[in-house]
């Protein structure tokens, strides 16, 4: 039995796409998906979603992208462009589909993988809100990926997951975790023209860390009692 995946479809532009990707869910067993302000879904999503036609009938349809991972432990979002030099910082680290599934095969919570529009991918802001960044290898001279087959790609593999003993913290436990350092870098003066890189990069550390409950707490215990020091 696999870990519960959500697959979160970001403001897809075409439907049969929509109705590939619940092809695709139907075949490697998932049956979590939501998808934030869609195309509508008419007669080309349900073909091209064939028996999974229920599937895309039911999936509940949200405003934003908060709405669709509210509930959710780990986000991981793709993108076919990874970053490579340190101006790149919200784009990077990078993990392959493989190394995501071997990252997560002995734990247990609920993992949500976002796919990004198909004409400009994620917004910024979005990518800020990953807690890491997937993206597949491919020839470099066409790297982007259809969303529906990086989704298949996806799916295959973590088909193949099972769920462990190690439970991962709490997705809204892990965002105070995340707020609490952005108080505390406030607190000690970090320069405001690093803020930005310094958070998303102690974003990614802890979310591929998969911290458990105790480790969280246990760090949110040291960041207070730093402030204490400090005053």
């Amino acid at each position: 039995m696999s870990p519960h995946i959500r697959i979160v479809l970001v403001e897809p532009l075409y439907q049969g796409n929509v109705g590939s990707v619940t092809r695709s869910m139907e075949n490697f067993g998932f049956d979590d998906l939501v998808l934030v302000n869609p195309c509508k879904l008419e007669g080309q999503a349900r073909a091209m979603s064939c028996n999974a036609r229920d599937l895309l009938e039911s999936a509940p349809t949200v405003d934003t992208l908060e709405e669709a991972i509210g509930d959710t432990d780990i986000v991981i979002g793709t993108s076919g462009i990874a970053g490579i030099k340190t101006d790149q910082h919200i784009r990077m680290p990078a993990y392959t589909p493989a190394e995501i599934r071997n990252k997560f095969r002995e734990t247990n919570g609920k993992i949500a993988f976002l796919f990004g529009r198909e004409d400009n991918g994620f917004s910024r802001e979005e990518l800020k809100r990953c807690d890491m960044i997937m993206t597949i290898p491919t020839s470099e001279k066409y790297p982007i990926m259809n969303i529906s087959h990086a989704a298949t790609v996806a799916m295959y593999e973590m088909s193949n997951l099972e769920i462990g003993k190690r439970p991962i913290a709490d997705g809204f436990d892990l965002q105070l975790l995340y707020d609490h350092f952005e108080q505390v870098l406030v607190d000690i003066k970090h320069p405001n023209h690093k803020m930005e890189k310094t958070s998303i990069m102690l974003k990614r550390i802890f979310g591929r860390a998969e911290l458990t409950p105790r480790e969280v707490q246990t760090l949110r215990g040291v960041l207070r009692d730093i402030q204490q020091k400090k005053k």
